[in-house]
């Protein structure tokens, strides 16, 4: 399905979102080849080699005229059938991937099941299928989706974050005292962040946009060093390639979102 959407997005997805590098990293393509290498599972880097060719769409006035002049029109109604058939599919493997998470996670919490996943990795990966979810729904019944004023995006995305933070510092060799003592202070940064959000009026938090962003830049930088670290095989660890760069490419989302959503 993946490969449907990237087609489809060719010549459609807004520009801030293919800088963003929220898509593909320079990172993204070496950690998937090395990840199949270390894990023996196959990874179609042809994908990856997709979204490195996207192009973004037109001006939105533009294509305004476009379709008030009649060009395109016909090509418009079958784009909109095809994202909905790609919408519809995708929220049927989205129920299914949380039914089957929620079912794990039954089971690990009730000790029935062992795994080298943290359960709180677990609930971290239905919160983001959920939002997932949510996102899609929208977009089928006609809601519009936007982040701008969305009171719960900047609380979640923090979370998040703060839960990478969490996770590196597990997934660390015991001998990286200095990248664990850097994760941990990200995650106590994430933290107060989150008590802020709490704690403030929301109409007086836009100081906390500024905070999260400055945060989350520097997070970014130390996300794409660790991953550069471990393709080079600088950084001792459990945290294969792909997965570093999985979470660098969440944090140049957050940080797109933060920046368009700014008061």
């Amino acid at each position: 399905m993946l490969s449907d959407v990237v087609r489809v997005s060719q010549g459609q997805i807004n520009a801030p979102i293919l800088q963003s590098n929220e898509l593909i990293t320079e990172f993204t393509i070496p950690a998937e080849r090395r990840t199949e290498h270390l894990s023996g599972i196959p990874i179609d880097t042809s994908l990856s080699e997709m979204e490195k060719k996207l192009q973004a769409g037109v001006y939105r006035e533009e294509r305004s005229e476009m379709l008030q002049t009649g060009v395109c029109r016909e090509e418009r109604s079958e784009m909109l059938q095809t994202v909905h058939c790609i919408n519809k599919r995708a929220l049927r493997l989205l129920d299914g991937i949380i039914a089957f998470k929620e079912h794990i996670l039954q089971e690990l919490e009730s000790c029935r099941l062992f795994s080298f996943n943290y359960p709180l990795l677990i609930r971290h990966i239905l919160r983001e299928a959920r939002l997932y979810r949510s996102t899609i729904d929208n977009l089928m019944h006609d809601r519009q989706v936007s982040y701008v004023g969305l009171w719960g995006t900047e609380a979640f995305w923090n979370q998040i974050m703060m839960e990478h933070a969490l996770f590196i510092r597990g997934l660390l060799d015991p001998v990286e005292e200095q990248l664990i003592d850097t994760a941990d202070q990200f995650a106590d940064d994430y933290k107060r962040l989150l008590e802020q959000t709490k704690e403030q009026d929301r109409k007086a938090n836009g100081d906390l946009y500024a905070l999260s962003l400055t945060e989350t830049l520097k997070y970014r930088d130390f996300k794409a060093a660790g991953t550069q670290g471990i393709l080079k095989c600088e950084i001792a660890s459990v945290i294969l390639p792909l997965l570093a760069d999985h979470v660098l490419r969440e944090a140049n989302h957050y940080i797109r979102i933060l920046q368009c959503a700014r008061p």
